[in-house]
């Protein structure tokens, strides 16, 4: 009982850290109808940047600042911040599908510097001896568990309300109304290259501190951690929970992240040891079928976007957008 409960802990911790990364990716898509598929790098940033700032000094590689823990979260969600923003400033004009193509490529190419920038990321070997939060706890699994998980919870439920009071203030509405149409928000004296780049920095930010998190909790990060596929979990984890909904993208997190382990435990008891490398894949299957499944059943997502106002006006045939727009933009 002692171990299901410490495995339980475990797993919701685990989920709540891809919840903060989440919420973020909510932020840039959900809220502004920004395409990023450049996850894996932002988070990879992220939990870099923290562990170099957090672990012991090693002859071997720069870094080793032994700061603690909460400098290196907040020192990866500036660094993450402001490499967002860079980004942001170089690709942020690109329609959609180009933005999409874009940050792929500077996930693609963070992942290459993490290889072969040694002296400063350790290469293939990754970095160790990242300092785990309640590291006195360790030889208490439960204590241990729980103890982060309390920490976790705190930093998704403090995450969450700051993404709350940001969407519904006027700043947030402007997001929406550049969503919905930017011709009639750029007719109201709004700058909507500026207010993308806002909000993809800030959700750059905060993927930066989920990839720390997750640093954090784990004690070791490796290049291999952060390929394309933590991209397409994110995804698959805001569009099932629903995009648009900070609620939906925590609640996603968790359910996918849940089918992700229930999946694996289930490649691990059919298919011999020798198999499951080339199994896993039926992972990432039984994750598209599960995301099909959402979209036929509840396209909108488990928990859509709540409908405002100017939503229900613009569902309306016969409104003008130009009212609709500005209830959201004001």
């Amino acid at each position: 009982m002692i171990d299901l409960l410490a495995y339980g802990a475990f797993f919701l911790t685990v989920a709540l850290s891809y919840a903060v990364i989440c919420l973020g990716l909510n932020l840039q898509w959900g809220q502004t109808g920004l395409f990023n598929v450049g996850i894996a790098g932002f988070v990879a940033i992220g939990a870099y940047v923290s562990a170099l700032l957090t672990t012991p000094h090693t002859p071997d590689r720069f870094g080793g600042f032994d700061l603690p823990i909460v400098a290196g979260w907040i020192g990866a969600a500036l660094f993450t911040g402001l490499a967002t923003l860079l980004v942001g400033a170089l690709t942020i004009r690109l329609r959609a599908d180009y933005l999409a193509i874009a940050t792929f490529g500077v996930a693609v190419a963070v992942q290459l510097v993490l290889l072969n920038l040694q002296p400063l990321t350790g290469g293939p070997f990754g970095i160790g001896y990242i300092p785990r939060p309640f590291a006195s706890l360790a030889t208490d699994p439960s204590a241990f568990g729980f103890a982060n998980l309390a920490l976790m919870a705190a930093v998704v439920l403090g995450v969450y309300l700051v993404l709350e009071r940001l969407v519904r203030s006027p700043w947030g509405r402007v997001l929406r109304a550049i969503r919905e149409d930017e011709a009639a928000a750029l007719a109201l004296g709004k700058n909507a290259v500026s207010f993308r780049l806002q909000a993809f920095a800030i959700g750059g930010a905060i993927m930066g501190l989920g990839g720390a998190l997750q640093a954090h909790f784990i004690g070791f990060i490796a290049p291999e951690n952060y390929q394309p596929t933590l991209t397409f979990q994110v995804w698959a984890m805001l569009i099932v929970g629903g995009s648009g909904n900070n609620r939906g993208a925590i609640l996603g997190a968790v359910l996918v992240w849940g089918l992700w382990a229930a999946s694996a435990g289930a490649v691990a008891a059919l298919f011999p040891t020798d198999q499951q490398a080339r199994a896993s894949s039926l992972q990432i299957v039984m994750i598209g079928t599960a995301l099909c499944a959402i979209l036929l059943l509840r396209p909108r997502g488990l928990l859509g976007e709540v409908r405002t106002v100017s939503r229900h006006l613009l569902a309306k045939p016969g409104k003008p957008n130009r009212k609709a727009t500005h209830a959201d933009s004001t």
